[in-house]
């Protein structure tokens, strides 16, 4: 489960996938006083239990923590607390599109920010079907599907109530640009073709979900070439 809060990194894992000590700059134990001002560079919290991560999601969705980079828990049993995790909160579900034109990629620019299309599903809509209607929507071209590159998950509030948003992220191919335009209604100022170098420049000033977005897919198109 790939879960941002406030955009920030958050890993739920066993202690057999923990990786070495030495990669984190921080390492407390269950149990320890947390002080806000701890949370900066990779944190990690090792046997933590369900009220230090539900004391620790209070701080971070209250709070902007600019220095930190990401927080992991080490848990008896992950499964159970992330599902756990998921009963807090109302789950939206969510699909968006990576897509390629020759050696480019398309990229919007919404809220300040460079992002990827994408939207919520329509009542017993697919994700697949959602991702490209979404793509074809907000930047007015025609794509073809291809693979899925993974699911990131994001907090945020809503009328005083917690959601967690899952979004479903597709590999598309765009065959038809031809009056390409951004969907002003949706807050899109810009879509624009980037090539490899304009991206990396370009995700300075996106969210790091989707930064993790593109790794997982060049992970994927490395595997597969």
């Amino acid at each position: 489960m790939k879960l941002f809060i406030n955009d920030i990194p958050v890993h739920i894992l066993s202690e057999d996938k923990l990786h070495a000590l030495s990669d984190y700059d921080l390492v407390l134990e269950a149990g320890e006083d947390l002080k806000p001002v701890q949370l900066a560079d990779d944190v990690l919290i090792r046997n933590a239990s369900i009220e230090q991560i539900d004391q620790v999601f209070k701080l971070m969705k209250g709070k902007k923590f600019k220095k930190l980079d990401a927080i992991t828990f080490v848990v008896e049993n992950p499964k159970a607390v992330i599902k756990l995790i998921k009963n807090k909160f109302t789950i939206i579900k969510a699909a968006g599109g990576l897509v390629q034109k020759d050696d480019k990629v398309l990229l919007i620019y919404r809220l300040k920010k460079w992002d990827l299309p994408k939207g919520k599903l329509d009542k017993k809509e697919k994700s697949k079907e959602a991702a490209v209607r979404e793509v074809e929507e907000e930047c007015n071209i025609k794509v073809v599907l291809g693979k899925k590159i993974c699911a990131t998950w994001h907090t945020y509030t809503s009328n005083g109530k917690g959601i967690l948003k899952k979004t479903s992220w597709y590999n598309m191919v765009c065959y038809d640009d031809a009056e390409m335009k951004p969907q002003m209604e949706e807050d899109i100022e810009e879509v624009r073709w980037m090539d490899a170098r304009e991206v990396r420049q370009a995700l300075y000033n996106s969210y790091r979900s989707v930064r993790q977005v593109f790794k997982e897919f060049y992970k994927v198109k490395v595997n597969t070439t």
